[in-house]
């Protein structure tokens, strides 16, 4: 078990010795604040902490994150605040405490949650601080290391959140040793048989292949020193969950998992990276397409490495990593190698990590801020912590990393928000295809845009990335919000002015008590309710009148107001009777639904098109340019290729064939639905004569 002079021991070789006697006050400050306090397992509480803090130097973190893995429990644990730590030992350690602690007071629903608040308000505080997730990692560590003594159904539960999101986030932040003891861990707390089955296979197998592994290991080193090539070669042992992954997912058994023998080597710089590349490929063939060049093209957390396999002698598969010491140290220790935090100089490779995890932590932010709740957000991130990356190039040149299964539109929003929300199309290696197509790594990709497109609510079935997903709700949330305020304001404004005002015109007084009596807080929330359909724009003009039109009311009967047909949200076009411009039409107020529009002449508006409190007269707008749906029945003479012929006169209008079902033979005759997409009454009148021209056709009618 550690000791604070332990620790004070190991500190000194790194530290100065008043950022050590820093250290040393904030262990005693947390071991006064926690007396009386002891964990499961019976030991002092406070050897927690000092256990955290022993990790971290380690990894060569700076006195402040040490001071705060002392103190990371105090807030939740005692009762000292954020004020009495930040007086006694700064604010970037006071910060860093509160993004640690748990929010175990909130008051929510469930221990799901629970976790996501929890989650949220950590990357809110990684924002400002990213050494609030190592000191949380470390903590997540020692109590993984420590589980032993709590029940085994918490063990299960806490070994699951740690596999789904702590050891992720140890992948995505490139901190490797992390993540696999965090993986081991929890793999021996939530499938122990299975853990303990693969570890006494493992151990068998070892002694079979231990002679094997030191003889291409002395191969891999002959062959080197023989090209002038001073490098450090050695074998890498697989680990428990990592085989067990690949056996599930793979659907190998443990035999073809082990027959693959791993090495890493690393070399003292890039150029002689790939000089060994090349002398490794000369002593054993190279397995065709399983090569990858991570130095060129980094991974999102920085790690950088070449890959490759071989056919090694006896039939054994060997897989081969290649780095410089730099890239080794970042590959295990990811954005803890950032010399940042440490007040000395930093290398490139790491400060790339840390830039990369920067970025990745913004957008966590940006996805936070556009969830619409805590579980939405998690759901977004978690899909973002299990890349296994594709790589595709901008037509400048530009990588983007993004997970399988990507598309066009995952891309342009990793480029930015605007970009998703105008792009229309997008050319793949300078061929047109279809937004929803997977992407492929190698692939050049250009977005095409148009300042008039606008997210459709369909891209949410294929998108895959969190940023992605949650930009898109947030833009269509935003939108149906807006739609309503205007076409709120629009319907007020067209019974105001009948009265000679308009809504920024109307008696102040009136306005307040109205929103008072409507429990409304603006002037917005009502325009919102009348574009919903939830307040008559009718009764609203009425209670905002001026005094001395009164008389007037009988003025509102009938005033058309114009649509373009691309409101969207707000505005719904009746499937009973499907209008299109040129037709007449009314709108009919639906509560929450905004308008509902029918034609004129349908039935189903017939009773109430006269009663302005329910339905309003609409015309089209001139600007309109939408395609709108409508139902022919026609009649056609039953012959050979009949329902070919009828899309391809439909097609030469410009019209757009959206369904066509056959219906039942009469004798020689057989009747057939159609549903076209058409810009009008003119383009469906041009559309509905080049039908009625063809000689099998016998009648056509608008449903």
């Amino acid at each position: 078990m550690p000791t604070i002079d332990s620790l004070s021991d190991r500190l000194v070789d790194y530290l100065d010795p008043a950022m050590v006697h820093q250290v040393r006050r904030a262990y005693f400050y947390a071991e006064q604040a926690h007396e009386g306090q002891w964990r499961k397992s019976g030991e002092p509480y406070v050897t927690h902490p000092l256990a955290v803090s022993s990790i971290l130097a380690t990894m060569h973190m700076d006195h402040q994150s040490l001071m705060a893995a002392m103190l990371h429990d105090v807030i939740e644990d005692t009762d000292v605040d954020f004020a009495g730590i930040q007086e006694q030992f700064g604010a970037a350690v006071a910060t860093i405490v509160e993004g640690v602690s748990k929010l175990t007071h909130l008051e929510v629903e469930t221990k799901a949650e629970a976790q996501a608040e929890n989650f949220q308000k950590m990357v809110m505080a990684m924002a400002e601080d990213i050494r609030v997730i190592l000191v949380k990692l470390a903590d997540r560590l020692h109590n993984m290391r420590t589980l032993g003594s709590m029940p085994a159904h918490k063990r299960r539960r806490i070994a699951k959140e740690t596999l789904d999101i702590y050891a992720p986030i140890a992948a995505r932040l490139g901190m490797r040793n992390i993540q696999i003891e965090l993986q081991e861990l929890s793999f021996f707390s939530y499938y122990p048989m299975r853990a303990k089955r693969i570890r006494h296979a493992v151990s068998n197998a070892r002694g079979q292949r231990k002679d094997l592994i030191t003889n291409i290991e002395k191969s891999i080193q002959m062959r080197l020193q023989q090209e002038g090539l001073n490098c450090i070669v050695f074998g890498r042992e697989k680990h428990l969950y990592s085989i067990y992954l690949k056996m599930k997912t793979q659907r190998k058994q443990f035999v073809d998992i082990m027959d693959v023998f791993a090495f890493r080597i690393v070399t003292n710089s890039v150029d002689e990276c790939y000089r060994v590349l090349g002398s490794v490929h000369n002593l054993y063939k190279p397995v065709h397409g399983r090569f990858k060049d991570y130095i060129a093209i980094p991974k999102g957390n920085g790690y950088q490495s070449l890959h490759t396999e071989l056919f090694g002698a006896k039939d054994i598969t060997i897989e081969v990593q290649i780095r410089t010491k730099e890239m080794d140290a970042v590959a295990m220790q990811g954005i803890a190698e950032h010399s940042y935090y440490k007040g000395s100089g930093s290398s490139d490779i790491a400060l790339s990590s840390f830039n990369r995890a920067r970025k990745w932590v913004q957008d966590m932010l940006e996805m936070q801020k556009r969830a619409g709740d805590s579980m939405e957000f998690i759901d977004n991130v978690k899909k973002d912590l299990f890349p296994d990356e594709v790589y595709v190039f901008t037509p400048k040149g530009l990588i983007y990393e993004l997970p399988p299964g990507a598309t066009a539109v995952d891309l342009a929003y990793a480029i930015h928000t605007d970009v998703g929300n105008s792009c229309i199309s997008c050319r793949v290696n300078r061929r047109l295809v279809p937004l929803s197509e997977p992407l492929e790594s190698g692939q050049t990709v250009e977005i095409i845009r148009t300042p008039r497109a606008k997210p459709n609510m369909a891209w949410l079935n294929f998108v895959v990335t969190g940023k992605a997903r949650s930009s898109i709700r947030h833009f269509l949330k935003n939108q149906e919000t807006d739609q309503s305020i205007q076409m709120g304001k629009r319907l007020l404004n067209q019974f105001l002015s009948q009265y000679g005002v308009n809504t920024d015109q109307v008696d102040a007084k009136k306005m307040s008590d109205l929103l008072e009596e409507a429990s409304l807080n603006s002037v917005d929330a009502l325009f919102q309710e009348i574009g919903n359909g939830n307040l008559m724009s009718y009764g609203v003009a009425i209670k905002l009148r001026p005094d001395q039109d009164a008389s007037a009311e009988s003025k509102l009967q009938r005033q058309n107001l114009a649509i373009e047909g691309t409101e969207g949200v707000v505005i719904q076009y009746a499937k009973c009777c499907q209008p299109i411009p040129g037709d007449g039409i009314v709108g009919y107020t639906s509560s929450g639904r905004g308008f509902v529009v029918h034609r004129i002449s349908c039935k189903n508006i017939r009773s109430m098109k006269d009663d302005p409190e329910k339905c309003i007269f609409l015309e089209w707008s001139d600007d309109s340019e939408d395609e709108f749906s409508v139902s022919l029945k026609l009649e056609v003479a039953s012959e050979r290729g009949i329902i070919a012929h009828l899309a391809t006169t439909v097609s030469a209008v410009g019209a757009n064939v959206l369904k066509m079902d056959l219906g039942e033979k009469e004798g020689l005759l057989c009747s057939v639905d159609m549903e076209l997409g058409v810009k009008g009454r003119v383009h469906l009148a041009r559309a509905i004569k080049k039908l009625r021209a063809l000689r099998a056709v016998s009648r056509v009618s608008r449903v």
